[in-house]
């Protein structure tokens, strides 16, 4: 279905990583479920799906957070996209992006996953890195901290008192991305710092 968009938040299920870097994913499509009036409900591809329009007669989301691991976010994810016939080209993930500095979202189409192993299991089972990925940064560990802490841990004060922003902001580029496209979508945030 043409107008039907995937939209996959990457995180780790439990309330003891709700609040981590590595849940930003999670954080954004409930954002985007709160914005379009939807509830999540479990799904038998072991997920927390959430379905809606973005607006009156516009595009439908599919909202999805995996109750895997993050490593395990392609099973998930690919049975979803098979579940609502998205093709890879209307499937959205959205996640944490240490490569990018905290505060700031870049959007792209295909290319590598940047040692994200939930990214790495996602191309592998929908058997395409030709997916979209909204990245929202949380910036590289301090001093010679392993990335994996990192992204395991809380946001910081400082960080939190930003974080609901970056949320917001990551909610608007996964909207304007299905609106008007990834160019207006990368045009609009890429400059933003």
């Amino acid at each position: 279905m043409a107008d039907t968009w995937l939209v996959v938040g990457l995180g780790n299920p439990g309330p003891g990583y709700s609040r981590n870097r590595h849940n930003i994913g999670y954080m954004v499509v409930e954002e985007l479920a709160q914005r379009i009036g939807a509830s999540f409900k479990t799904h038998k591809a072991r997920a927390l799906v959430a379905e809606g329009r973005l607006g009156i007669g516009g595009p439908k989301l599919i909202l999805a957070k995996s109750q895997t691991f993050m490593n395990l976010s392609g099973g998930p994810t690919a049975a979803l996209a098979k579940f609502f016939d998205v093709a890879a080209d209307h499937v959205i993930v959205v996640h944490d992006e240490i490569d990018v500095p905290f505060d700031t979202i870049r959007l792209k189409q295909g290319g590598g996953e940047g040692g994200h192993n939930g990214l790495r299991d996602i191309s592998r089972t929908l058997g395409t890195k030709d997916y979209y990925r909204v990245r929202a940064g949380v910036g590289r560990p301090p001093g010679r901290a392993e990335a994996a802490d990192h992204v395991l841990k809380d946001f910081s004060t400082a960080e939190a008192k930003i974080l609901p922003f970056l949320v917001d902001a990551s909610a608007d580029a996964v909207e304007l991305l299905v609106s008007d496209g990834l160019l207006a979508a990368q045009q609009r945030f890429h400059g933003v710092r």
